[in-house]
């Protein structure tokens, strides 16, 4: 997928001020990357497709919608794109504090009044969400150990994960119950996404 593959498929299920957003944040990731160690210096040529795209096909895989817990946001990836593109409430959970305050920037910016950014590990956040996701934080297990109390049964967790995705499951299967699914990505044929619902440990 090219950057004009990813933006023309984001642009064809999203109105154009959503898309205008995404476009300021661009600008917004570009420039805080001189600054921290947002994202990948070899990914700021292919924002649109390894970040963009690659976030916002996560709301496919919950259809039903509700509230977003994303653990670990670092960059707002995928959070800030959720909530770009969709009016959900959107959780943005990261301890590191330079981060947030660029994530409450972004969020201020942007007026993103369905945002909340919280500098924390999840271990220590409360609340019920009906989605959680995360990307590049941690394996499936220890995902399931740190975020459970903020799950239910109903609660379904959309994974971004690369080519061990099976492996991770394989060795969630061990200590914990749930129906599990693992599909294929949309913007890199070695990446893939856990989703799992129902979980609780065994």
């Amino acid at each position: 997928m090219t950057r004009d593959e990813a933006r023309r498929w984001i642009a064809e299920r999203f109105d154009q001020e959503r898309v205008a957003k995404l476009d300021a944040f661009e600008a917004m990731l570009r420039t805080e990357a001189a600054v921290q160690n947002l994202i990948a210096p070899s990914t700021l040529d292919h924002i649109w497709v390894r970040h963009f795209a690659d976030s916002a096909q996560l709301l496919d895989c919950a259809p039903g919608g509700g509230k977003w817990l994303d653990i670990g946001s670092g960059a707002g990836l995928p959070g800030i794109v959720l909530a770009i593109l969709n009016d959900a409430p959107v959780e943005l959970v990261e301890p590191r504090a330079l981060r947030t305050a660029f994530l409450r920037n972004v969020v201020t910016s942007l007026e993103l009044t369905n945002a909340t950014v919280v500098t924390a590990k999840v271990e220590r956040t409360a609340g019920i969400a009906n989605i959680v996701t995360a990307r590049a934080v941690s394996n499936v297990s220890d995902l399931f150990h740190r975020a459970r109390h903020r799950t239910d049964k109903s609660t379904i967790w959309i994974l971004p994960k690369g080519r061990n995705a099976e492996t991770e499951v394989a060795i969630a299967r061990h200590a914990w119950h749930g129906v599990f699914h693992v599909k294929p990505s949309l913007t890199a044929p070695d990446s893939l996404i856990v989703v799992a619902q129902g979980i609780r440990p065994k």
